[in-house]
C-alpha cells in the first residue's frame, strides 16, 4: 500500500513537473506559432500619402532582413484602413488582437486614432510602434508601457521651425490649425516655444480636417498681420493651404512668410517646388543625406515608386527594432519585448545610437531643413537643404517634462 501511495506521488510530482515545464515553454517562443504585424493607417484619405502602403512596403523591408522569419517561424503582415476615425482604428486594433493574433499594430497616423488605439494596447499588453501620428501626449500624460513613439513628435517639431523661424525675424504669429487632438497640440507645443524665443502669438483660427476651401481662414490670417502664418496641420490639409495660400498672394508683399510645421516630402512632391520653395520644415529623415540612407531608398523607390517619407522610413525602423527585440528576447510578449526594446540602442539607416526613453519616446537627431528652389534642385526628389542638426537630447521632451507617469530611467 505504501509502495502504491509512493509510486502515485512521484507520478503526481512528474505530471506537476510537466505542467510547470510546458507552462514555462509556452511563456517563451511566439504567440500563434508565427509575429503578426498590423499596419494600421490612413490607406485613402488626406493622409495615404505620408504613410499608407508605403509604411506596409518599409514594415516588409524590415521582415525581409530576417527572411521573413524570426526565431524559426513566419513573420506575417496585413493592413487595414482606419478612415481617420477613433471609434473604427479602435475597433480594428481590438479585433486584430483578440480575434486575429495580431502582436503588434504599427504607424497610425491621425493623434486622435492613435490616441484610441494606444488604450486598447495598453490594456491587452501589446506592443504599438507609431510613426504617423504626432502629439506629443503619446509619450506624455497618454503614454503605455507598451507605446513607442518613433519617428517625431509635436515638441519636436515646434522646437525645430518654430525656434527657427523667430530667431530669423518673424516674431508674430498666427495659426491655421486642423481642429483635432494633433493641430491642438502642435499649435500649443509651438506656441510655447514661439514665446520662449521671444516672439508673440496674435491669433488662431481651427479648421475641419480634411478642408477643401481655406480661404476665408487664410483671409483671417492676411488681416491679422502676423509675420509668420503657421499651418498646424499635414498632409492633404498642409497641400491644399498652401496651394490657396499661393494662390491668395499671401506671401507676395514680403511681410507674411508660410511656416509649413508639419510638412513631408510627400507633400513638397505634390507641391513643386515652385510652390514650395524656401518653406522651413523639420523632418527625422531625409533619403539623400548619406550613403547607407541612399541605399535603403533607393530600394524602397524601387518597390514603392517614390521615395520615403520619415514616416514610412521609420515604419521600417520601428518594425525592424521590434524584430531584433523578439530575437533577443526568445518571445513575443508585449510587456517583455518592450523591455528588451528599451534597453537595446536604435541603430540602423533612420537613426545612430538611438535611445528609447521609459515614457516609449525614442530620442534621436532631427533635422531642419529648407525646401530648394526649382534652380537649385538637380534632378527628381532632390528637395530639401539640410541647414543644421538638431541633437535628440534638444528636439524631445524628457520623461519628467512629457507628463508621463511611467518611473523615469
Amino acid at each position: 500500500m505504501n509502495a502504491r501511495l509512493l509510486a502515485g506521488a512521484a507520478l503526481t510530482a512528474l505530471t506537476i513537473g510537466a505542467a510547470l515545464a510546458a507552462g514555462s515553454a509556452s511563456a517563451q517562443g511566439l504567440s500563434g506559432d508565427m509575429v503578426k504585424i498590423g499596419v494600421l493607417n490612413d490607406r485613402s484619405g488626406l493622409y495615404t500619402d505620408l504613410g499608407g502602403e508605403g509604411s506596409a512596403v518599409a514594415s516588409r523591408m524590415a521582415a525581409e532582413e530576417f527572411g521573413n522569419k524570426i526565431l524559426g517561424k513566419p513573420i506575417q503582415i496585413i493592413t487595414a484602413d482606419h478612415q481617420n476615425k477613433p471609434d473604427i482604428g479602435s475597433n480594428i486594433a481590438r479585433q486584430w488582437i483578440d480575434q486575429d493574433g495580431v502582436d503588434v499594430i504599427v504607424d497610425v497616423p491621425n493623434s486622435g486614432v492613435a490616441l484610441a488605439v494606444q488604450e486598447v494596447t495598453r490594456d491587452k499588453k501589446k506592443i504599438f510602434l507609431m510613426e504617423g501620428p504626432a502629439t506629443s501626449r503619446l509619450s506624455g500624460d497618454a503614454c503605455s508601457p507598451t507605446g513607442f513613439h518613433w519617428a517625431y513628435d509635436t515638441h519636436a517639431l515646434a522646437v525645430g521651425t518654430g525656434r527657427a523661424m523667430v530667431q530669423e525675424g518673424g516674431d508674430s504669429w498666427y495659426f491655421l490649425t486642423a481642429d483635432y487632438a494633433f493641430g491642438h497640440q502642435l499649435e500649443a507645443d509651438t506656441a510655447a516655444e514661439v514665446k520662449k524665443a521671444g516672439g508673440k502669438v496674435v491669433g488662431a483660427v481651427r479648421h475641419p480636417l480634411n478642408t477643401s476651401d481655406f480661404s476665408s481662414f487664410l483671409l483671417q490670417a492676411q488681416s491679422s498681420g502676423a509675420k509668420i502664418v503657421a499651418l498646424a496641420n499635414a498632409g492633404g490639409d498642409t497641400i491644399t493651404s498652401i496651394k490657396q495660400a499661393s494662390e491668395f498672394g499671401l506671401t507676395q508683399g514680403g511681410k507674411q512668410k508660410l511656416a509649413g510645421l508639419l510638412l513631408f516630402i510627400s507633400d513638397v512632391h505634390a507641391l513643386g517646388l515652385s510652390v514650395a520653395q524656401d518653406l522651413v520644415l523639420t523632418t527625422g529623415f531625409y533619403w539623400d543625406m548619406d550613403d547607407e540612407k541612399r541605399a535603403w531608398s533607393k530600394k524602397f523607390f524601387d518597390k514603392f515608386g517614390k521615395m520615403p517619407t520619415m514616416v514610412q522610413a521609420g515604419s521600417y525602423s520601428a518594425v525592424r527594432h521590434y524584430l531584433k527585440a523578439i530575437e533577443a528576447a526568445g518571445t513575443d510578449d508585449g510587456p517583455t519585448v518592450a523591455a528588451k526594446m528599451k534597453e537595446m540602442p536604435v541603430n540602423d539607416m533612420f537613426a545612430k545610437n538611438g535611445k528609447i526613453l521609459a515614457n516609449g519616446r525614442m530620442v534621436h537627431d532631427m533635422y531642419l531643413a529648407r525646401v530648394k528652389k526649382p534652380s537649385e534642385s538637380k534632378g527628381p526628389w532632390d528637395y530639401y537643404q539640410i541647414l543644421r542638426t538638431i541633437p535628440g537630447a534638444e528636439a524631445f521632451a524628457t520623461v519628467e517634462e512629457s507628463g508621463c507617469k511611467l518611473a523615469a530611467k
